[in-house]
């Protein structure tokens, strides 16, 4: 299965306007009822992904089993609806991914130094039915063994592991970057603008929110660097969380059930591998 692509497949018959509605996401602890505004599709798109799919099929027809439509919509999002740039970045990515995703997915036994550093978790859904990743920057080094491809790779299979766990009817995930005894030794430069590349370019329209908590007056530093790679539409979702309204925040968006133990909430922390 290719965990990257969207949960509701063209060949399930799904048509979008159905998948528009709300949607019910069911977890052990709750069940939430949830309108997503970013699950509708608008009429505009709706005429604008034939001319994707058509275009695909001229200049890639073997991917076509790779591509449903709402991976065009999200591909035609992240180009603001314009149809020639959604194609090529589509297409860019479909290249990508046969070439440094040989199999389709990356096992554990390929990113063996980037989870010893246990950085990622990942467990619960937002009130959306986002599923949710924490990240412990203080926990991240340049990896010296696998070096940058295999940070690649552990990006690329943290992201497939929760395009996984999308229930059906959500596209997108949240993050939770937790930088609390974060210091210049995890000031990985380098890293975090492949991961946002890897974000941006190959997972567009994945991203919910990113909330980044407890961040040092240092990071600030690294931030300001960072900052001029990332596109408009991911800087709407990031938020700086204060420290004095750090639970009030993240419950404005997920349940006390759904929050980590960490941050007040009531469940247990689950690395991403075992998620």
């Amino acid at each position: 299965m290719a965990f990257w692509r969207s949960t509701t497949l063209e060949s399930d018959k799904h048509d979008l306007n159905t998948y528009a509605n709300a949607t019910t996401t069911t977890t052990t602890t709750t069940t939430t009822t949830t309108t997503d505004k970013d699950a509708t599709t608008t009429h505009a798109e709706l005429t604008k992904i034939p001319l994707m799919r058509a275009f695909i099929e001229t200049h890639d027809p073997s991917s076509m089993h790779e591509v449903d439509d709402l991976m065009m919509r999200r591909f035609l999002r992240a180009r603001d609806s314009d149809v020639d740039k959604a194609c090529a970045m589509l297409l860019k990515c479909l290249k990508w991914r046969r070439s440094f995703v040989p199999n389709g997915f990356f096992s554990v036994s390929e990113v063996p130094n980037e989870i010893s550093q246990d950085k990622v978790f990942a467990q619960g859904h937002d009130n959306r039915g986002r599923p949710i990743a924490v990240i412990f920057g203080a926990r991240h080094f340049q990896n010296k063994q696998g070096g940058l491809d295999e940070f690649k790779r552990f990006v690329v299979y943290a992201f497939d592991k929760l395009c996984a766990s999308m229930p059906a009817g959500q596209e997108k995930f949240v993050g939770i970057a937790e930088l609390k005894g974060w210091g210049y030794s995890n000031s990985d430069v380098r890293g975090y603008i492949t991961a946002l590349s890897i974000l941006q370019d190959y997972y567009p329209e994945r991203l919910g929110k990113l909330f980044i908590l407890h961040a040092p007056y240092i990071f600030m530093k690294v931030w300001k660097v960072i900052y001029p790679f990332i596109d408009n539409n991911t800087r709407k979702k990031i938020v700086f969380v204060e420290n004095k309204k750090l639970k009030p925040t993240l419950l404005e968006d997920i349940e006390e059930s759904q929050l980590p133990e960490i941050y007040g909430g009531q469940l247990p922390l689950v690395p991403i591998q075992d998620s």
